[in-house]
């Protein structure tokens, strides 16, 4: 995705128009809002929707119809894409619900609209006990499935793909299908381990736990599969987040986070420590250590305890995470001793912690060609990222990609490379303001992106700095997951003439959407209102790690190309071209009902640096000669054809035998497949149970667009027309 900066001017003008509109209106549907009784539903937990969500769905409800840059209206159409959207995201597989729950919730398929505008929840609520019941119910009976015995030598199958198969007609049918669920689970681990009695044991664990997970389900997660429903049916990147995924959305934003510096996973219903974040303030404590368990959490050095054994494990981070500078207070059992123990208690001052392994990286290769050494720098982005924060409050060494990248290139000139590859595969987008400080490093100066907004106004963004931090030999290299910031810092180096496009066609994601914190829209005043006509305090039980309202990512312009193209739907086109691991048909903007259309607006007045016209055809001429008698490459073409194969497949036998044939012969395959890849890259073959080397670069496609960057370097071609001067 692409954020723009929250303070830009016309975002700026638009919501204070927005925040002067919106206050009265939700204080008054506060006040007004009805209570709308849901239909109990025996065997679920009867969740309900609460006032603070009633008023949030109006807000995001108000300011998608009014702000949303395609204008879609709340109509009946539209409710009835919200419904098939939020039943897929409850039963995509077809794997609980009845048909006779699909007849009795079609009423509700044309009063969503209204619903929404309205902040009644109930209809969305009553959709969801149900399905929680049939989750719940088809968890027991596939536990009571395990006090039978099974055949496994009848040639039954399994039909585990369901999405284009009827909703089952009736409960036996429904029990059909999960006793062949049980005996496909059971026969996986039968495989394994002959011992059926330990199968069904650990399978009763797992699927207890299914049920416990079920049971832990809160009003805040249905709320956020009906916004998803929603903000995804308006277009595909209008994004409701609720309070604890907005978090965690700003921390993968900034590549930071204030807290202890520890991941956590739920085990076993304890909160346990995954790993310790080096340098971090966990680490620093010396008295925290991998599989420890937290079972209680305190805010300062005198704050009760609030145990949290049980908890679900986003609630249990809320309450540890936190401002740096705080103190937070931990029970904890260490790893290995009793549950009956007595916990130690580690007081922790938070600090800010940066994610360094989700940053930018960078390594350097070699390759011979013609009797000469090449040294070829790889830089890969993961995202656009951007301490907002930081930067807005003028710290000037705020966490960036810019920043990060602007270094390594430091580092790779010192080390005297002949070119550099920016591998941008898999890298969703980010920040606006990145894309274009980091197309700035490459040019002198001159626009890197346009950006349109709702009223048809264009806007030029220009890279402003005069320095170039390197103008040598470059090329990117992206895939069908490279996509918005992405392909806009793509097609400003493709336009510019400035480096080679490598891979595949990129995703086609050409909006930009700004990310806007609720509570700064919804003013206390109206929380402090439901909390009043509810009898109830409902703020966030958070401790000023997550906001008390959410976040509403709004998509409201497109960027386009300095050339005029926009990137919505087509990408961009690779000069030269890769084939996709990536099923283009199944993942793409293109595939989504709801984007906006591909089109293009006037060109931006800029200047090329360079021109790859001549050569792309004797690149890609050497690169097909190199293919075609290339193994990693055949390997690869084999890989996705077996995908595609693999994908088209929806059913599984049942027969032990024939499962064991199948299975035993895949792994004969894989095995073999591996170490012909590795012998391809001139790596020694694995012996039968010999661990992988860490950290051992398998990546073919990376090795060949670094070749392909060698090509261009020894065809002795002129790269660019920007004067640089001597040592940059």
């Amino acid at each position: 995705m692409v954020y723009c900066n929250p303070d830009l001017k016309r975002v700026k003008d638009m919501f204070k128009k927005l925040y002067i509109l919106l206050l009265l209106g939700a204080a008054l549907a506060c006040k007004a809002s009805p209570s709308h009784p849901i239909t109990k539903v025996a065997g679920s937990n009867d969740l309900q929707p609460d006032a603070q969500q009633s008023v949030v769905c109006q807000y995001v409800a108000n300011i998608i119809t009014d702000h949303n840059y395609k204008k879609v209206p709340l109509n009946d159409s539209i409710s009835q894409v919200v419904y098939n959207r939020y039943i897929k995201s409850l039963d995509e597989n077809h794997n609980y619900l009845l048909a006779s729950d699909i007849n009795d919730f079609d009423k509700f398929k044309t009063v969503l609209d209204d619903d929404l505008k309205g902040g009644n929840l109930s209809d969305v609520f009553y959709m969801f006990n149900v399905y929680q019941k049939r989750y719940n119910d088809r968890i027991k009976y596939s536990i009571a499935q395990l006090d039978k015995n099974f055949d496994f030598n009848t040639n039954e199958t399994f039909t585990f793909d369901r999405d284009s198969l009827p909703y089952a007609a009736s409960e036996t049918e429904m029990n059909n299908v999960w006793t062949e669920r049980v005996k496909f689970d059971l026969l996986n681990l039968k495989l394994a381990n002959a011992d059926m009695a330990k199968n069904k044991e650990t399978l009763r664990k797992r699927y207890q736990s299914l049920l416990s997970q079920s049971n832990k389900l809160n009003n805040q997660d249905v709320f956020q599969i009906f916004m998803d429903a929603f903000t995804n049916a308006i277009d595909p990147h209008t994004n409701y987040f609720n309070p604890s995924n907005a978090a965690n959305f700003n921390i993968e934003m900034s590549r930071s986070l204030e807290g202890i510096g520890a991941t956590l996973q739920s085990k076993d219903e304890y909160v346990t420590i995954a790993s310790i974040v080096a340098g971090g303030p966990a680490d620093k404590s010396k008295q925290i250590s991998a599989e420890d368990r937290i079972v209680g959490v305190a805010q300062g050095k005198t704050g009760e305890f609030q145990n949290v054994i049980g908890w679900r494990i986003e609630n249990a981070i809320a309450l540890i995470r936190g401002a740096k500078g705080t103190i937070v207070r931990l029970e904890v059992l260490p790893k290995g001793s009793s549950t009956s123990s007595k916990p130690k208690v580690v007081e922790i001052v938070r600090e800010k912690i940066i994610l360094k392994d989700q940053s930018a990286k960078e390594e350097i290769r070699t390759y011979n060609s013609n009797g000469k050494t090449v040294k070829i720098g790889v830089i890969s982005i993961p995202a656009f990222y951007i301490d907002y924060n930081d930067y807005k409050s003028g710290n000037p060494n705020y966490k960036s990609t810019t920043r990060d990248v602007k270094l390594i290139l430091d580092t790779l000139k010192r080390e005297n490379v002949d070119g550099v590859v920016i591998d941008l595969r898999e890298n969703g987008g980010g920040s606006l303001m990145e894309a274009i400080d980091l197309g700035g490093l490459f040019i002198k100066t001159g626009p890197i992106v346009q950006v349109r907004d709702a009223a048809n106004q264009t806007e030029v963004d220009n890279d402003e700095d005069p320095s170039i931090s390197y103008a040598g030999p470059m090329a990117v290299l992206v895939d069908r997951f490279s996509a918005s910031a992405s392909e806009i810092f793509a097609g400003a180096m493709q336009d510019y003439g400035r480096a080679l496009i490598i891979g595949t066609q990129t995703y086609g994601k050409g909006t930009v959407q700004n990310a806007i914190d609720l509570d700064k829209v919804i003013k206390p005043s109206v929380g402090d209102l439901i909390s009043k006509v509810t009898g109830k305090n409902e703020k966030n039980t958070a401790t000023g790690s997550q906001s008390r309202f959410g976040q509403l990512n709004l998509t409201i312009a497109k960027f386009y190309r300095i050339s005029g193209n926009s990137t919505q739907h087509k990408g961009v086109t690779p000069d030269v071209k890769f084939p996709s691991i990536i099923p283009l048909n199944k993942y793409g903007e293109d595939t989504e009902p709801s984007a906006l259309p591909f089109d293009i607006i006037a060109k931006s007045d800029y200047a090329k640096v360079g021109d790859f016209t001549p050569v792309v055809p004797q690149l890609n001429k050497l690169h097909d000669q190199r293919m075609s008698v290339s193994n990693s490459y055949k390997y690869l073409m084999e890989d996705i054809a077996e995908f595609t194969k693999r994908e088209n497949e929806k059913s599984v036998t049942l027969n032990e035998q024939q499962m064991k044939k199948q299975r035993d012969t895949d792994e004969a395959k894989a095995f073999e497949r591996d170490n012909l890849k590795r012998v391809a890259l001139g790596l020694k073959p694995l012996k039968k149970g010999e661990t992988k080397p860490r950290n051992e670069d398998l990546d073919f496609l990376k090795i060949e667009a670094g070749q392909v960057l060698t090509d261009y370097i020894n065809l002795g071609s002129k790269y660019t027309s920007v004067p640089v001067a001597p040592g940059k």
